[in-house]
């Protein structure tokens, strides 16, 4: 390891809290058969987090990957929020290009949830929006629950800025998908689109609501009033 990602590291582990750790554990879902299993905690909240972004974030990209490596989830969380700020703060195409491949080829490490939703849109969305957006949808195709999470976590970026196109052909390929956390975040998504444009999420949700898994919909229909939440639930639109 590098004296900076070491120096980083032992830090990390004098903030270190075992019962934050050990709820940590249980809420990420690291027990045997659960999606994060194996993973380990040091027990940092986010906050915490956050500020040794602003005081480490000037390491090297090759410093943050090698943090990124780390089996302890804070430090992969806390080279990922760093990986966001070196993008946003960035000096050229060059460097952010760089970040962007960084960040793609090891998503093998942004192995949860949260992981991926601080990171996916910041990066893989920012970098995306005005370039060819066939990655996200490879992404979406992949075996790894967490690529596919990428993908449409990525499009964020895009509906922040009303543009919904690719959010809904995502959604479009995951709606049979096996898996809730992918649901979940594909009718977050939709949702979002719905707080800009409702037609836009209304006329996605008459053309494949009967088909949706009920996680998707439920996350989808949070925001509508509810007698069309229970039009949708109860497939009488």
């Amino acid at each position: 390891m590098s004296p900076a990602a070491k120096q980083i590291m032992d830090r990390l582990h004098e903030l270190s809290d075992t019962d934050i750790a050990a709820h940590s554990q249980r809420f990420f879902k690291a027990g045997k058969g659960e999606y994060g299993e194996g993973d380990r905690f040091l027990g940092i909240r986010v906050p915490i987090l956050r500020k040794c972004v602003r005081e480490y974030r000037t390491i090297s990209l090759n410093d943050t990957l090698e943090l990124l490596k780390s089996r302890f989830h804070e430090a992969r969380l806390l080279a990922l929020l760093m990986l966001v700020a070196k993008y946003s703060f960035a000096h050229s195409v060059a460097e952010q290009e760089a970040i962007y491949q960084s960040y793609l080829s090891h998503t093998e490490f942004t192995n949860n949830w949260d992981l991926v939703d601080c990171s996916a849109e910041h990066i893989v969305g920012a970098h995306l929006f005005k370039r060819d957006r066939n990655p996200i949808y490879r992404l979406a195709g992949s075996r790894i629950i967490w690529e596919r999470r990428i993908a449409v976590m990525s499009t964020f970026h895009f509906i922040k800025r009303d543009d919904f196109s690719d959010t809904l052909a995502i959604a479009e390929l995951l709606l049979g998908d096996n898996e809730d956390l992918i649901h979940k975040a594909v009718g977050w998504m939709l949702r979002e689109v719905g707080k800009r444009n409702r037609n836009t999420e209304e006329e996605f949700l008459l053309n494949h609501y009967k088909e949706m898994p009920r996680t998707m919909l439920r996350y989808a229909i949070e925001k509508l009033p509810e007698s069309q939440r229970l039009a949708y639930l109860h497939g009488i639109k």
